[in-house]
């Protein structure tokens, strides 16, 4: 099954890394006519912006051999989990906004609203099936493959139920902190694209606000669930709220949660860097904050967990 599992990811990498090498070379495959990306001044950034994704999109099969291959075995956790978590964040937000973006347009709602200015499509429809739907591939099977490595590996570490857990920790109280420290700023996201999915355009781009429709407002809504399971998933392992509750269910919603909003927090702030000054899809002040806390919540919890698992693994290297 891990072989099958393995080809399977890489197969739902190709077209994704074919597409984008099209484009680095000059293709203006599944670019239509009147697009902004054919625009000669967008193209460095585009080139950049490519070669940056074919590079994550590769690690992917990297990943996938590392998982099921035995040299996979002997690289470092750190070495491991860092890319996995990225990996889980990003990929994560589409499986489940995409589905529903689908679902969405098959009722007639409309994907977004008109392009002002002269603007074409940004994208033939077929580009976002052939990507979105290689993506949630990629993640069934990767995230597949992760948990069954991380069984054999790390089993040990997340079995069990919160009850289970040291009622006095020497890293207890570091925990609760830290807990309610990613809950207070997880509130910022939280508010911010609840608003924006609510249908408000209170300190969006004006580009972005006008072109708003169903796509837009499912993104939001799912960010709002991701920093809800992160909130969730950190204060019931330090408040050992739900003490029945099985020790992988508060892990799981804490790690995809933060990897989602710190990778999709970190991957907008570095496309907004690529817009020019006075340019109407630039972020504004509050998307850049917005997406600087969601990254400094992911990395609040990155480190939390690197000291929880140190702390679980901690008698097993003394006996």
């Amino acid at each position: 099954m891990r072989r099958t599992l393995r080809a399977v990811a890489i197969a739902a990498c190709l077209p994704y890394i074919g597409l984008k090498a099209a484009w680095i070379a000059g293709s203006h495959l599944g670019i239509p006519e009147g697009s902004e990306l054919r625009e000669p001044g967008e193209r460095s950034a585009m080139i950049a912006i490519n070669a940056l994704s074919v590079l994550m999109d590769a690690a992917v099969i990297v990943l996938a051999l590392l998982l099921t291959r035995p040299w996979g075995r002997r690289v470092p956790a750190w070495l491991l989990t860092l890319p996995v978590w990225c990996a889980c964040g990003l990929l994560a937000p589409i499986m489940t906004g995409f589905p529903a973006q689908l679902a969405a347009g098959a009722l007639g709602f409309a994907k977004t609203a008109h392009r002002g200015g002269g603007r074409g499509e940004f994208l033939a429809d077929w580009v976002f099936g052939v990507v979105y739907g290689g993506f949630i591939v990629q993640g069934l099977a990767l995230g597949t493959l992760f948990v069954l490595y991380a069984r054999d590996r790390w089993g040990h570490l997340w079995r069990g139920r919160l009850a289970d857990l040291p009622a006095d920790g020497p890293t207890r109280p570091a925990q609760r902190l830290t807990a309610v420290a990613v809950a207070v700023l997880a509130l910022l996201p939280t508010a911010t694209h609840l608003l924006w999915a609510a249908g408000s355009a209170a300190g969006l781009s004006r580009a972005r606000a006008a072109e708003r429709g169903s796509d837009f407002y499912i993104v939001e809504a799912t960010y709002v669930l991701f920093a809800l399971a992160t909130a969730t998933g950190v204060l019931m392992l330090a408040f050992r709220a739900g003490r029945r509750v099985r020790l992988g269910l508060p892990l799981a919603l804490a790690w995809v949660g933060s990897g989602a909003l710190a990778c999709w927090g970190g991957w907008l702030t570095l496309a907004g860097l690529t817009a020019g000054e006075g340019d109407e899809r630039a972020p504004t002040g509050l998307m850049n904050v917005t997406y600087s806390v969601q990254m400094i919540v992911g990395l609040l919890v990155l480190v939390a967990g690197a000291y929880f698992f140190s702390e679980r693994a901690a008698p097993r290297r003394v006996a």
